[in-house]
């Protein structure tokens, strides 16, 4: 996609949030190799940009396993964590809510908490620069229920040192969703928000049933809520946020699935309908390192599907309005944004 040299610059200067990240996706390949070599690894940044080269989902989640199998210690994880904190602030993000795969540390025998206590200091220091970074812990949908409890009971302890929420990501044909309800009534009754991967290979019956029986407040991806005008109208009516990695869905076949074969170009994908819908939409970048974007790349690849920069300074905001923040902070956030737009001279 040729590059709008004049919305780039105006979008580049925007303060941002991002509300769908996962640390372990933002490892690039210089990153991976640096990290292979604490480890004894000698590895090649060509080797590790072939390992990123996929074409569906089933692709990508077998990267995710090679790559993540490179972080065995927290100072590993912390690392990388301040390596991604650096573009975060290159592209002016002010505030970030980044998923850890906790899931994935358990199965793998790691420490959970010697890890989040690494990643919460590098979170401090952070802040200090004027990044602001909470954290969402993770699970496999198909690792089971009683896998994603032990984490609900990991992520609880952590709710003062900015533990937000509790999210599910993984294969969401594996398991249904109702055998998650006693999970998530326990992470709501210990006072974190609720996150659910829904919609992104599944149909819009996915994306309904994480709102109805689970208590989604936002949605990881939900592009397939598009197919059904009453999950669309589910959303808008109850403003739960979906949270929106176009080119992501592009690279995993999300996109493909949803529109058909052969019509899974950026301009098919579904966020201007969505939006012009009324579904409250903000822009992330999912993982990345693994899928060559950023998150100022994913605002051009919206405005590719027909969105004007009004529409896309409206999604910005709503990245604010969609934070698990303190209203005060939310709106001092949301202030800071509007004070730019009004030196671009941007009304909506």
């Amino acid at each position: 996609m040729a590059r709008n040299s004049s919305l780039a610059d105006t979008i580049q200067a925007w303060p941002k949030a991002e509300l769908h990240l996962h640390l372990e996706g933002t490892m690039q390949p210089e990153t991976v190799v640096e990290l292979a070599a604490r480890h004894g690894q000698r590895l090649t940044v060509e080797e590790v940009a072939a390992r990123y080269a996929y074409r569906d989902f089933n692709g990508f989640i077998q990267s995710y396993i090679w790559v993540t199998s490179l972080l065995r210690r927290p100072e590993d994880y912390a690392f990388i964590a301040r390596r991604h904190f650096e573009e975060l602030r290159r592209l002016n993000v002010v505030y970030a809510e980044i998923t850890l795969s906790v899931g994935v540390m358990v199965w793998r025998e790691q420490d959970p908490g010697a890890i989040f206590a690494a990643l919460h200091a590098a979170a401090e220091e952070a802040a200090q620069a004027g990044l602001r970074v909470q954290w969402v812990f993770d699970v496999v949908r198909q690792f089971g229920p009683e896998k994603a409890m032990d984490v609900a009971r990991l992520a609880v302890p952590h709710r003062e040192e900015g533990v937000v929420a509790f999210g599910m990501g993984g294969d969401e044909l594996a398991v249904p969703a109702e055998e998650f309800r006693g999970v998530y009534d326990f992470i709501r009754s210990h006072g974190l928000h609720s996150l659910v991967h829904a919609g992104e290979i599944g149909g819009p019956d996915e994306v309904r049933r994480a709102v109805e029986l689970l208590g989604a407040e936002r949605i990881g991806h939900g592009i397939a809520a598009v197919a059904d005008p009453a999950v669309m109208a589910l959303l808008a009516e109850r403003r739960i946020p979906l949270e929106i990695c176009p080119t992501s869905n592009l690279r995993t076949g999300a996109l493909e699935r949803l529109r058909g074969e052969g019509s899974a170009g950026a301009r098919a994908h579904p966020v201007a309908e969505l939006f012009r819908a009324g579904v409250p939409v903000t822009l992330a970048t999912d993982d990345p390192a693994m899928f060559q974007t950023d998150l100022d790349r994913e605002y051009e690849a919206a405005a590719a599907t027909g969105l004007d920069v009004r529409q896309l300074a409206r999604i910005n905001e709503a990245g604010f309005e969609a934070a698990f923040l303190p209203a005060t902070e939310r709106e001092i956030l949301l202030e800071r944004f509007r004070e730019f737009l009004r030196a671009q001279g941007l009304v909506y």
